[in-house]
């Protein structure tokens, strides 16, 4: 029996995951939740997709006082409340407004359902997983293996963009990309692409700043009407099988922001093998060329300053 709580499931991402996440056999009990302002009511978006003969029984919930019974039970919960970017908008901006939502739903989270595995899609990631896990330890709850940012749409972009730029089939093209989820401290790691790829200096640089900027060149193309929604909640629900998996006692991976200290920073995004209890193992940095250990430097730079935000939020 699996459970799965959907945090913001009427929003842009909210909607095609619930969908999404109803396609996958693995899940017996599909929970979707917002708030009851969203535009579209949570009972209309789970009527919807019950509809869909598949076997995860869908159930709709909204408002502070079902928030109880969304969560209670739940072996997986996945965030992604909160407001979309839109044009000229920096991650800093969302910061201030998303900030308070996951808190809220954070602190009901630890309450409710503290075993769960908490998969945190809310932006910006950098500053949200390090809100939610100071929440978890005021609670007395937290285990590091179980607070994931999702930062697997930046791996689907890097697939796709390797894939097209070398003619390889996108499917079954696996690039590792570490650090955080947002601007430069996106760090693909061009040298560990399987199938191996053999791309020059200026390439590997054309396409480091493509899948940094990518989410700014969606906004730009919808013209201010919405965000990544779509390729978001598609690599969202990828990552959700995989963490099911994991549960169920497959070894299976894929790139998350976790809670492990290295060097200067607390948090960073790594290969992870996942098992029943979460991440069962971080993948070390290793085999770097000159140019990625240069970005690597950068990107801790970097997510110092986003990490300290979100504890320093957490704190206030």
């Amino acid at each position: 029996m699996t459970k799965v709580t959907l945090l913001g499931a009427s929003g842009g991402i909210g909607q095609p995951l619930s969908m999404l996440l109803k396609l996958n056999p693995m899940i017996t009990n599909l929970a979707l939740y917002d708030i009851k302002q969203a535009m579209v009511p949570c009972a209309g978006v789970a009527a919807d997709i019950s509809h869909i003969n598949t076997p995860a029984k869908v159930t709709g919930y909204a408002g502070d006082d079902e928030l109880e019974a969304a969560l209670t039970g739940a072996n997986i919960i996945v965030m992604t409340a909160g407001v979309p970017r839109k044009p000229g908008m920096t991650r800093d901006d969302l910061f201030k407004i998303n900030a308070g939502i996951v808190r809220g739903l954070a602190t009901a989270a630890a309450k409710y359902a503290p075993k769960a595995t908490l998969c945190i899609v809310s932006n910006p990631v950098n500053s949200t997983v390090p809100i939610a896990a100071e929440i978890y330890k005021k609670a007395g709850v937290f285990d590091p293996k179980k607070i994931l940012g999702v930062t697997q749409l930046d791996i689907t972009r890097a697939n796709t963009f390797v894939g097209e730029k070398t003619g390889m089939d996108v499917e079954h093209m696996d690039v590792p990309v570490i650090g955080g989820h947002a601007g430069e401290t996106i760090m693909t790691l061009f040298s560990q692409a399987r199938p191996e790829v053999k791309l020059n200096q200026a390439v590997i640089e054309e396409l480091d700043k493509r899948i940094q900027n990518a989410g700014t060149e969606v906004v730009e193309a919808k013209n201010g009407a919405g965000s990544a929604t779509l390729s978001m909640a598609y690599a969202a629900a990828k990552f959700v099988d995989v963490v099911i998996r994991g549960q169920r006692g497959q070894i299976t991976a894929a790139c998350a922001y976790i809670n492990e200290p290295n060097e200067d920073v607390s948090y960073f995004s790594y290969r992870c093998d996942f098992g029943p209890e979460g991440v069962s193992r971080v993948h070390p940095l290793e085999r770097l060329t000159p140019y990625e250990q240069k970005r690597l430097v950068e990107v801790r730079k970097k997510l110092k300053g986003d990490i300290q935000n979100g504890i320093n939020f957490a704190s206030s």
